[in-house]
């Protein structure tokens, strides 16, 4: 069973997935302003924890078209 078989059971849709990957974007974008307000002690931790989130979105845009293929059929 691949990882779109089993996403596609489970039932997520493609649209939420990719809603989700746009949230995500969002999600990096404020994590990514609040490092600029922190200490600079604090801001290194902030920034990794941003581009970290700023992974999740083609991860999840990707999964999003797999299920979108399996909707297809």
């Amino acid at each position: 069973m691949t990882i779109g078989t089993a996403l596609h059971r489970v039932g997520p849709v493609s649209a939420t997935l990719h809603a989700a990957s746009l949230g995500a974007v969002g999600l990096c974008l404020a994590l990514w302003i609040r490092a600029k307000t922190v200490d600079q002690e604090e801001r290194g931790n902030a920034e990794r924890r941003a581009i970290f989130v700023g992974l999740w979105p083609p991860m999840l845009w990707l999964l999003g078209d797999t299920v979108r293929e399996f909707e297809k059929r």
